[in-house]
């Protein structure tokens, strides 16, 4: 074993918020499940990465109860659940330590958000030297306001301004920045084959 699933921060906290009716992909669970089967059947380390902001008061307190994965996903025994408080799953978290204790190359990422802590993590994965193939459609985000929008909008109007960045556009993005540079992009079904 030389591989590792990352599930990064696919948690019940994201289905908290207003904006969960706008995700890109609504069935995270099954994608991510399909990845998690494949990576058990191949012997591969999978790592459960939860994103934690204590004493926020937010969806992302653990006090709050909602920083655990989503309902339909869960973590075998022996599976390494990590607690990270940063946009990547390296920075706060002893990852590297845990993937270079296994022997581990090459990782395959999936998670909340696209853009946010799944790239971040492939970035960072990929300066540290490991081989990462991103799998777009097990990943999901949500439309993002441009940087003048008024604070406290509720999602109609996020949704109504043409100023707002679309999931597919996000997507795209990722897609194109990571691609050929930081990672292999593909497809659940191009990695799974089902």
């Amino acid at each position: 074993m030389n591989r590792a699933l990352l599930v990064i921060d696919v948690q019940e906290s994201f289905r908290r918020l207003e904006k969960w009716a706008a995700v890109s992909n609504p069935d995270i669970v099954g994608q991510v499940n399909k990845l998690v089967a494949h990576a058990r059947a191949e012997g591969d380390l999978v790592v459960w990465i939860l994103h934690a902001e204590s004493g926020t008061g937010t969806v992302f307190d653990p006090a709050h109860g909602h920083v655990h994965p989503i309902d339909g996903l869960l973590p075998a025994e022996g599976e390494p659940v990590i607690s990270k408080t940063s946009h990547n799953a390296f920075t706060t978290t002893n990852l590297h330590q845990l993937l270079t204790q296994h022997g581990i190359r090459e990782l395959t990422v999936s998670g909340i958000r696209t853009e946010q802590c799944c790239e971040t993590t492939t970035r960072i994965a990929s300066d540290l030297g490991y081989d990462v193939t991103f799998v777009t459609d097990a990943t999901a985000t949500h439309p993002i306001e441009h940087r003048d929008a008024p604070p406290g909008r509720s999602l109609a109007e996020i949704l109504a301004d043409p100023r707002t960045l679309s999931t597919d556009e996000i997507i795209a993005r990722t897609e194109y920045a990571l691609s050929g540079r930081f990672a292999r992009v593909v497809t659940v079904k191009e990695l799974t084959g089902s």
